[in-house]
């Protein structure tokens, strides 16, 4: 019985992380099709949700002034979520500034979260596609332009575009998180040619606004429940690598952000039955082995090293037993000291992203609810509050 349970287990693990994307190629490999893209300038409104933003806000509305994109045909909105810094003054000064109309700040007194502020300002809008981008996201000049003709094809209903991280060298995890995102990308860039592609990237998506969601306003992840729900009444979410949005390394650090990242991928289990009938098996496929395998990857780790202790006075386990408390106590010494070289940081890295389980566990057990607030969350680490 330790036996099996620790193959099923490291087998499972194994699966998540190198098996599915290998069955993922192979499969679009066989049933992929490209969404067809062509130049076009539809309107667009670029909207930026910001919540004490004021260290970042003013270089965001520079970076969206600057895009190379018809300034007739492009609105730039800020919406402040309440906010209790200078965002707010800063973006009148732009408002004010431009006299092409081409900034709008809508000011909301009140925090109430992300997704409310969403669901009230998209009614607002003017542009035919709307644009979702986060206050500290540099975007590519020629991005918005290339993210857009993805719309070309009737069958598109969304369009994500990927981040990459800047000074990567200057943030603790930087490498690491870097290389997370470039196999995150490979992942993503398969799922779409599959049709099966759920979520964006927060940093730069875009949407037909006719078909916006308007989702509860308790939503945690907008960037996967907006293009979730487009995806769910017969649309296709394209994936555009050659959209670049930028952000520095160390706005993507923090334990809690990733106990954020555990819940809403918690959150989006709720979407499984919407899958099973009418039946999308494809997209069914990549969302029980990407998001919901993630989730399930640390329980089997933990089993996993259960049964190999069991089984340490055997052969092979004895070893498999040395190399999981190697790669543990690489892990809990990459957890006090900066170690070099970088790929020393890895176990740390691996072991951090996947105990943010337990961390939501504890938050759920200890409020009462499956999917604790966002201030709740983060609660576990150092950061303010989220709007």
């Amino acid at each position: 019985m330790a036996r099996l349970l620790f193959w099923i287990s490291a087998g499972f693990a194994v699966y998540v992380y190198v098996g599915y994307p290998v069955v993922l190629w192979t499969l679009q490999a066989f049933f992929g099709t490209a969404t067809r893209r062509q130049p076009i300038e539809p309107s667009v409104s670029l909207l930026v949700a910001a919540y004490n933003e004021a260290a970042v806000i003013a270089d965001k509305i520079r970076n969206s002034l600057a895009l190379d994109y018809p300034a007739e045909k492009l609105e730039i909105v800020v919406a402040s979520d309440g906010s209790k810094d200078a965002t707010a003054e800063i973006v009148r000064s732009f408002v004010r500034a431009e006299t092409g109309g081409r900034v709008r700040l809508l000011d909301f007194k009140e925090n109430r979260g992300k997704m409310a502020v969403l669901n009230d300002v998209v009614r607002e809008l003017r542009g035919d596609i709307v644009a979702f981008s986060d206050a500290s996201s540099m975007v590519a000049a020629d991005s918005l332009r290339t993210l857009v003709q993805s719309f070309t094809d009737p069958r598109a209903g969304a369009a994500s575009g990927v981040y990459r991280l800047l000074k990567k060298d200057q943030a603790r995890l930087g490498a690491q998180e870097d290389l997370y995102w470039k196999y995150e990308t490979f992942l993503k860039v398969q799922e779409a040619k599959l049709g099966a592609f759920t979520g964006a990237h927060g940093s730069l998506y875009a949407i037909r606004r006719a078909l916006y969601p308007f989702p509860s306003a308790s939503t945690i992840n907008d960037d996967f429940t907006i293009p979730m729900r487009i995806l769910e009444h017969g649309h296709r979410v394209a994936y555009e690598p050659a959209a670049v949005a930028y952000e520095e390394a160390h706005e993507m650090e923090g334990f809690s952000r990733r106990v954020r990242i555990t819940a809403g991928n918690i959150e989006q289990l709720r979407e499984i039955r919407s899958l099973i009938w009418p039946p999308r098996p494809f997209v069914l496929f990549c969302l029980l082995s990407h998001k919901t395998g993630r989730l399930l990857v640390p329980v089997f780790m933990l089993l996993a090293l259960g049964a190999n202790i069991v089984l340490r006075e055997q052969f092979p386990y004895n070893w498999l037993l040395l190399g999981q408390a190697l790669f543990y106590g690489l892990a809990v010494v990459g957890a006090m000291v900066n170690l070099k070289p970088k790929v020393l940081r890895l176990p740390y890295y691996f072991c951090m992203i996947n105990s943010a389980l337990f961390a939501w566990a504890y938050q759920a057990l200890r409020h009462g609810r499956a999917i604790p607030s966002r201030v709740e969350l983060d609660q576990l680490g150092n950061r303010p509050p989220l709007g």
